[in-house]
């Protein structure tokens, strides 16, 4: 076997022991989430390896994936631990808004929605899938009105939110851009550990999530 050079295992080791071992996931933007990181000396170390060579951390923390709707929102919260753990989904639902109610109504619904999980579960980051080319424009109009409340929500609570295409947000998930939503939403159980498939706009917003998740390091910027 060859033989590794002096940065490759100094990278290793300091980053080895820059894994939280404790309870408690560390705080990102928004505050974090109590009990702070499990480890002290060792995320000082991973970080100093992280700042001297140049490696970008994996993703630790909680990430709420959104999946906007006007009238059947996906949102689903899961959490990376770091380490080589698997994602635990921690909270999911789908937010179904009656259809005889005003757009003005339904928008405000999506914002408390969106709101209230952030105070309940304080993510790190938001992801969303990137809006996607429409004909129909009052189509268009409804999408954009539905994402705009959710990413508003976000915004005035101090979080960060990142978009993906939906190609990346599959590739990511299953392997491959073109999957169907039933394959999506089976990998995104079994990624998860959930008994059982989620309904489409929660495995959908798991989905985006779990690809921030995987894809994430620090210091990537948000777009």
């Amino acid at each position: 076997m060859a033989r590794k050079n002096a940065r490759s295992l100094w990278t290793s080791k300091l980053l080895s022991g820059g894994r939280a071992s404790g309870g408690g996931v560390g705080g990102g933007t928004g505050g974090g989430i109590a009990g702070g990181t499990g480890g002290t000396g060792g995320d000082a170390a991973g970080d100093a390896a992280a700042a001297l060579f140049g490696v970008r951390r994996a993703y630790c923390g909680r990430v709420l994936g959104i999946d906007p709707s006007l009238r059947g929102t996906g949102l689903a919260v899961v959490e990376f631990a770091g380490g080589g753990a698997s994602p635990v989904l921690r909270a999911s639902r789908t937010l179904r808004i009656n259809g005889r109610m005003a757009l003005s109504e339904c928008l405000g619904e999506i914002y408390k929605a969106v709101a209230d999980l952030v105070e309940d579960w304080r993510p790190r980051h938001v992801a969303l899938e990137q809006a996607i080319y429409v004909q129909n424009f009052r189509t268009a109009l409804t999408l954009g009105s539905a994402r705009g409340a959710a990413i508003a929500a976000a915004a005035v609570l101090g979080l960060t939110v990142f978009e993906y295409p939906p190609l990346r947000v599959k590739q990511a998930v299953v392997g491959f851009g073109r999957a169907s939503k039933a394959q999506v939403s089976g990998m995104v159980s079994r990624l998860l550990g959930v008994a059982g498939a989620l309904a489409f706009d929660e495995a959908d917003a798991a989905g985006v999530a779990i690809c921030h998740g995987f894809t994430w390091r620090e210091g990537t910027p948000a777009h």
